[in-house]
C-alpha cells in the first residue's frame, strides 16, 4: 500500500509541499474537494459520513468529498472520489466556489463542484466512507438542518444557504 501524502498549501492555496496524512496538525492547511449533487427534480444528495471517519463521523455532509493527495488537482479528485464512494464514472463536475474551511483540529480549501444527475441515478455506496446516502428537498434539507444542526458537519448551513438560493 502507498503512502498517502497530501497537499499542504500557504494562506493563498498556493502549495507549499506535502505530508503523510496522518502527520498533519491543526495549524495545516490542506485541500479537500467536494461535490453537491442534484438531480433533475432539484433534491440534494447527501452522504452521512461513516462513523469510522477521522473527521465528523457520523454526521451529514456533501455526497462526496475527498482529500487532495500529492499529484491530484481539485477536479482529478472529486472525479476519483465520486467513482471511489458513489460508482459515479464519467462525470463532467461543474467547478464551483472555493473556501477555506475552518474546524475544530483542522483548516483545508475546500473546491466545490456541481453535478445533476437523472432522478433514475443508482450509486453503489463505498461503506469504509459512507454510512448512507439520502435525497432531501431544499425545504427539507434547510428545516433539518436548522432543527438538528449536531447531525451535519460544520459549515453545511452556510454551504446549503448558498447552493439552496
Amino acid at each position: 500500500m502507498t503512502e498517502r501524502k497530501v497537499i499542504v498549501v500557504d494562506e493563498k492555496d498556493s502549495p507549499i509541499g506535502t505530508k503523510r496524512w496522518q502527520e498533519l496538525s491543526a495549524k495545516d492547511i490542506y485541500r479537500a474537494s467536494a461535490l453537491w449533487i442534484t438531480n433533475s427534480n432539484g433534491d440534494i444528495l447527501l452522504a452521512r459520513r461513516a462513523f469510522t471517519k477521522k473527521h465528523d463521523p457520523g454526521k451529514w455532509g456533501p455526497a462526496v468529498a475527498g482529500t487532495v493527495e500529492e499529484g491530484e488537482t481539485y477536479e482529478s479528485n472529486i472525479i476519483k472520489e465520486a467513482e471511489e464512494e458513489l460508482g459515479l464514472k464519467n462525470i463532467n463536475p461543474a467547478t464551483g466556489p472555493n473556501e477555506r474551511t475552518f474546524g475544530s483540529t483542522y483548516t483545508h480549501f475546500t473546491q466545490w463542484f456541481t453535478l445533476v444527475v437523472p432522478s433514475s441515478q443508482e450509486f453503489v455506496v463505498q461503506k469504509e466512507e459512507v454510512a448512507e446516502i439520502r435525497w432531501f428537498s431544499k425545504k427539507e434539507l434547510l428545516q433539518a438542518i436548522e432543527e438538528e444542526t449536531h447531525e451535519f458537519i460544520p459549515n453545511m448551513k452556510r454551504w446549503a444557504d448558498s447552493f439552496c438560493k
